[in-house]
């Protein structure tokens, strides 16, 4: 017998990291040593009081009763908690939902309030989901922002045509180029949504991992965002428990309704041992400021971004230092998918911008989550490579 992928189904592309992984496991069967600088993994463990909270909290029979669609209230105020000391901003639990990761809840969003036929803003290049799982999987129109270089890697709002547009996502630091924004531009991205009656979905998963003294704002510190905005954070990369599939939503209560209306006929919420866990690696905050633990994390990343960079730059290669996230963005001078093929041939596996949208072409995103030693060997291998050329 044959099925029919529906419509929808059909009009997606094919999901570049899944192929990637693909790849990887040919080459890995083959017996080639790879160094694998693709997915944003984290390669550094989570903090040993998570690991002890863990074994605690999942020894607790009644932890394994189901949650509800919105979360632990539990879990909910240690998010709003988290909300008031990091960014200062007051959070109802109303405005507060747990996800099962920000993946689910990115593409959760637009299934509640996108219609067939509305056009969705979504960052090119960009994190694939905000096209896929969001746009074209609720059948609405993914309309490109191209993000370039000369403006900093930000989407020019001026130039937007914003009719028929039911919803925007944003995300900064922002996952593949790094870039990082300042409060004047998050400024400018509530107005446009305020005036042109936009949901902005604002993905600040990456808003801890930072360097040389930035320190990544929340859009809800804005006047005026909670009319238009819900932001989505993780616990994957802040705490490295990408596994643990543990993350939250916030800010306009209307949206996070919406999203709990959603999310209440096809999950029950996190498991509630790990909401319970990532209320207390989020109540490890004291104040703004990191804890030490994350500090150091900071420190490790920041160490390699340097390594890493530095050999590139050396070898011709146009990229910043990234001020955030764990990727670096790098022009490779060409073909993004052929040369990101050449290096899978000498066993570095980086992702081809061409698979975070059409203006990722002629970039190739590099991730840190490999010790410095492995990134210097890399950088070995990629050097060879060019002198070959």
């Amino acid at each position: 017998m044959s099925f029919e992928f529906a419509d929808r189904v059909k009009r997606l592309p094919s999901y570049l990291f899944a192929e990637i992984e693909k790849a990887i496991k040919e080459k890995k069967a083959q017996g080639v040593d790879l160094i694998s600088l693709s997915i944003g993994d984290p390669d550094l463990p989570p903090p040993q009081f998570v690991i002890d909270a863990l074994k605690k909290e999942v020894a607790d029979l009644k932890n394994h009763n189901y949650s509800f669609s919105q979360g632990e209230q539990d879990f909910r105020q240690a998010v709003a908690e988290w909300y008031k000391k990091r960014f200062r901003v007051d959070l109802n639990q109303d405005e507060v939902i747990a996800l099962m990761g920000s993946k689910e809840g990115l593409a959760n969003v637009a299934r509640a309030f996108v219609n067939a036929g509305d056009r969705v803003l979504v960052p090119d290049p960009s994190y694939p989901v905000y096209c896929n799982g969001a746009t074209i999987l609720n059948d609405g129109i993914p309309t490109p922002m191209p993000l370039l270089r000369e403006n900093g890697f930000k989407p020019d709002l001026e130039a937007i045509h914003a009719e028929k547009v039911k919803m925007m996502f944003l995300n900064y630091p922002n996952n593949p180029t790094a870039a990082t924004v300042d409060k004047k531009f998050l400024k400018r991205a509530v107005e446009f949504a305020r005036e042109n009656n936009i949901i902005l979905c604002y993905d600040n998963a990456y808003s801890e991992l930072t360097f040389d003294g930035y320190k990544a704002p929340s859009i809800l510190e804005i006047d005026g965002a909670k009319d238009v905005a819900v932001e989505f954070h993780s616990c994957s990369k802040t705490f490295n428990m990408t596994g643990d599939r543990i993350a939250f939503a916030v800010g306009n209560k209307q949206l996070i309704s919406g999203l709990t209306k959603v999310k209440s006929q096809i999950d029950s919420g996190p498991p509630v041992y790990i909401q319970k866990v990532a209320a207390k690696a989020l109540e490890s905050y004291k104040n703004a400021e990191p804890p030490e633990f994350l500090r150091k994390n900071n420190r490790v990343y920041s160490e390699r971004r340097n390594v890493l960079v530095d050999r590139l730059c050396k070898l011709g290669f146009m990229c910043d230092k990234p001020k955030a996230t764990f990727y670096v963005w790098a022009n490779c001078n060409g073909n993004s998918m052929e040369f990101a093929t050449k290096l899978l041939s000498i066993g570095v596996v980086v992702t081809p911008g061409v698979g975070f949208g059409a203006y990722g072409e002629g970039y190739v995103r590099f991730s840190l989550t490999q010790p410095k030693e492995r990134l210097i060997e890399a950088s070995k291998r990629i050097a060879a490579l060019v002198e070959c050329r």
